[in-house]
């Protein structure tokens, strides 16, 4: 993730800098301030941190031409999804079917404690990560690894499903509710309630704590600036009337009146909202995919065969086998961010008296966001040939729908501002929660007006080392909830053996029968 937003906000501040020179325009002295912002985040905070989280765990090749590259950030959350996958026997294959009845809502029923539906909390959690990742992310890995890439960010999703099958869970297990009936959970809660338990309450205490200031900072910058800013930069290029620093301020205000009517609702109107925008822009951009696919479907067999071939026999990158293996590994990790805890938040709020249940819908997340919505654009990029156009990123995948569908790179740029809006309503939600396990429920409306102020900074400022900082402190908040996931890991398996074996035997039966559903 980091690395691609790193890349995107590199690329957003050359273009506006090549645009300013091309006016003539000279830099005021705010925008001298800002650069020495950008670099002092740069060289003394974004720099150390990058060095620890992408720290090469591939040591014996480094230095050499077209070295294999293993961030330990990956590794970790690779090591952690296949544990769990094995600790739990294969949650994510067992329990698929189950899990779509579930999200339809076969097994809801109104005395259920929370405050969402177990749809409309997968939508939240779905709005967070389904967006550029799944648009661009993917291109770039085919662009890096081949067509062997997509292979590999399938078979990571697919051990993925299991890390949020578990974090879901205990986000459930450890959720508590105030008087007022609102829901708070997460890993801040089950990182220190769950450890506690076991005897190390210091311990859960402190990953309790360093997660949600990391979830904050993620909040404000990755899950809000960058948000606005890439929106910004795709509307400005449809419709040149947002351009320059007038267009930025208004874009910027019209984005945080937006964010401010829904987020000032809570979680309902959260997931009220992305229960709309998820299933409709996934929906546009599949059909769109499936048209494509149509349109090439005497090759299709030809693509397939390319991208499994090509996972073993890699032809674009440096490390052989390997090498693709972790390129599609990390696309994977950064695009549907199982095993960084923050869809535990959302999870949480789920009506459910079941924690299991709520897990259980919880593993579609990396299902639909990569196995389902990033393979479409890798198959797309492949099977038009656009991956070796030259192109890079989202020029690629527009480039791709393009040749079957002219003039789609309008639907990808409102798919990205929707995508965009999701990802900063859902964020919202997880940066609040964090900040009032911090300093207490009243603060919650001083954090939900500074998240606005972020979303209007974001438009137009540009703070490229800021909000990579942000996007490590994301990534960073992989590290105390794996950890504890580890400790807490044998009450989940007994929790989900219970209730699988509850489920075969039939003592729960669906609220809703056949007929009606």
């Amino acid at each position: 993730m980091l690395r691609r937003l790193s890349l995107i906000s590199a690329s957003l501040a050359l273009t506006a800098t090549a645009r300013a020179d091309a006016t003539g325009e000279e830099a005021a002295p705010v925008d001298g301030l800002l650069r020495s912002i950008d670099a002092f985040f740069g060289q003394w905070i974004v720099s150390p941190l990058e060095s620890v989280l992408f720290y090469d765990l591939w040591f014996w090749d480094n230095g050499q031409e077209n070295d294999t590259k293993l961030p330990v950030i990956v590794a970790w959350l690779v090591v952690g999804a296949v544990f769990f996958t094995f600790r739990y026997r294969f949650p994510n294959v067992r329990a698929l079917g189950h899990a779509l009845r579930v999200t339809r809502g076969d097994f809801d029923s109104d005395d259920d404690p929370g405050e969402v539906s177990h749809f409309q909390a997968l939508a939240s959690a779905l709005s967070a990560t389904v967006g550029l990742g799944n648009i661009a992310g993917v291109a770039v890995a085919v662009q890096m690894g081949g067509p062997g890439a997509v292979f590999w960010m399938v078979v990571a999703a697919f051990f993925g499903m299991c890390s949020k099958f578990s974090e879901c869970t205990l986000g459930q297990v450890y959720r508590e509710v105030d008087a007022k009936g609102h829901v708070s959970g997460g890993p801040m809660r089950y990182l220190s309630r769950g450890l506690a338990e076991m005897g190390f309450a210091r311990l859960g205490r402190a990953l309790a704590i360093l997660f949600a200031i990391m979830c904050v900072g993620g909040s404000l910058g990755g899950g809000n600036m960058f948000q606005a800013n890439q929106s910004y930069a795709q509307v400005a290029g449809v419709l040149p009337i947002f351009e320059g620093g007038g267009g930025k301020v208004v874009y910027g205000l019209f984005l945080a009146c937006l964010v401010g009517a829904v987020i000032i609702g809570g979680i309902k109107r959260i997931g009220m909202v992305a229960g709309y925008i998820v299933p409709v822009m996934c929906g546009v951009y599949l059909v769109g995919g499936l048209i494509v696919l149509g349109a090439h479907a005497g090759d299709l067999g030809a693509a397939f065969a390319k991208i499994v071939t090509e996972a073993f026999a890699p032809t674009a990158v440096g490390g052989g086998a390997v090498g693709v293996l972790m390129i599609g590994f990390q696309r994977a990790a950064f695009s549907n961010e199982a095993g960084v805890g923050s869809a535990s938040i959302a999870h949480s709020a789920a009506a459910t008296d079941e924690p299991v249940r709520e897990g259980i819908v919880a593993l579609l997340e990396p299902f639909i966001d990569t196995i389902l919505v990033c393979t479409m654009t890798g198959l797309v990029v492949v099977i038009t040939g656009a991956y070796a156009s030259g192109d890079e990123g989202v020029a690629m995948t527009s480039s791709a729908f393009d040749t079957v569908i002219p003039g789609f790179r309008y639907v990808l740029s409102f798919a990205v501002f929707m995508f965009a809006f999701s990802t900063m309503i859902s964020w919202s939600y997880y940066g609040e929660r964090c900040w009032t396990y911090l300093f207490g429920p009243r603060a919650s409306l001083a954090y939900k007006l500074l998240f606005l102020c972020f979303v209007v900074l974001g438009a137009v400022l540009e703070l490229g080392n800021v909000i990579g900082f942000s996007d490590l402190m994301i990534l960073g908040m992989a590290f105390p909830n794996i950890l504890g996931m580890y400790f807490l890991s044998g009450k989940v398996k007994t929790l989900f053996e219970d209730y699988w074996a509850r489920l075969k035997s039939g003592q729960m039966a669906p609220t809703r029968s056949r007929e009606t559903a």
